[in-house]
């Protein structure tokens, strides 16, 4: 039995997910072609120009505009932001810190300190459990 090695290719949507950018600023060659596994890689270890400057300044996609902001992607839609924002923007909004803002920061920070308890609670269990 011989195995075929397939190229394994992804639609430029996944590919764009998985760099972190978005899409729509990406080059036309990169989002009407397909990406194979190797091109990502390669597009991961050594960005050409288009890349380090979409990651620099953006715009960025919901989910690095919420990580950079410190919220969720449902706090940006609360918040009201419903576009991607380049960097330029994301810094304005941290420095006019929005009461939205605040409040969605809060509410994450919220959430991180009771999965952290959970975490440790769910860890206690399984050490008394494996001491018995």
């Amino acid at each position: 039995m011989t195995s075929h090695q397939n190229t394994q290719t992804m639609k430029p949507a996944t590919a764009a997910k998985k760099l972190g950018v978005y899409l729509e600023a990406t080059p036309a060659e990169f989002r009407e072609g397909v990406v194979t596994r190797a091109e990502l890689n390669a597009l991961q270890t050594d960005p050409p120009a288009w890349l380090r400057d979409l990651r620099r300044d953006g715009p960025h996609p919901r989910p690095v505009v919420a990580a950079k902001l410190g919220v969720s992607i449902a706090g940006l839609h609360r918040g009201g932001v419903t576009e991607p924002l380049t960097t330029e923007q994301i810094e304005t909004l941290k420095q006019e810190r929005p009461e939205w803002l605040e409040r969605e920061q809060a509410v994450q920070a919220d959430v991180r300190k009771e999965s952290a308890r959970v975490k440790k609670l769910h860890a206690e269990r399984a050490e008394r459990a494996a001491r018995d």
